[in-house]
């Protein structure tokens, strides 16, 4: 097990306003890629457990890049948690959440953003001690509209709103008080990675930064 410190899920969420989700299917691509998005100003990867070179990216990153903060992404059990904490990951994203995931994440001491979509998952996650959340698919269950509407009955709750996040909608989201963070693949296209066009990522990097305003 790789050991890194500990961090909160609010200093996750506060590390960039952009956090990058990524699908890898090469591991080697794994610090070119981080290196890309450092150059680019961003300097945290949410990598999705969907392919099977995602334990050995997460792995790759940590134990060489310690500037990088390194996650994992679409986290759906305790297995899979425990799995990509031992392989590196600083902090865990998962789509939805459940009781199995936050009593994991305490027993291992390592950050949950879990996934909401309703007003009943808010209430679990507050009610767990879980303030930081990931607000999944964003644009389906309402997005913008939906947080406002969040932010009244759980106004200590923060968000990170994720999928459908992209470039023309982005500040709509981090104007919002309870939005801290958004999530997207936009900026780390499979394209790209495909092609190892990894300067195309590092200027999509900078053109969304220099987008918030």
């Amino acid at each position: 097990m790789i050991e890194k410190d500990v961090m909160r899920a609010e200093d996750v969420m506060r590390i960039s306003p952009i956090v990058p989700v990524i699908s890898l299917e090469n591991p080697e691509d794994a610090l070119t890629l981080a290196e890309a998005l450092l150059e680019g100003g961003i300097s945290i990867m949410e990598i999705t457990l969907r392919t099977q070179a995602a334990l050995k990216t997460i792995e790759a990153i940590a134990k060489s890049l310690p500037q990088m903060h390194v996650g994992a992404g679409t986290v759906l059990n305790a297995l899979s948690f425990k799995r990509a904490v031992d392989h590196g990951a600083q902090f865990i994203f998962s789509p939805g959440i459940s009781t199995e995931l936050m009593q994991t994440s305490k027993n291992l001491s390592v950050s949950l953003i879990p996934g909401v979509a309703t007003a009943s998952e808010v209430m679990l996650a507050h009610n767990s001690g879980f303030d930081h959340c990931k607000l999944f698919p964003a644009t389906a269950v309402g997005g913008v509209e939906t947080l406002k509407a969040f932010s009244g009955p759980f106004s200590s709750m923060r968000f990170c709103p994720t999928g459908g996040v992209n470039l023309k909608n982005l500040n709509d989201f981090l104007s919002l008080e309870n939005v801290i963070c958004v999530g997207g693949s936009w900026i780390v296209p499979e394209q790209a990675i495909a092609q190892k066009n990894f300067k195309e990522i590092t200027r999509l990097c900078m053109e969304a930064l220099q987008t918030i305003r």
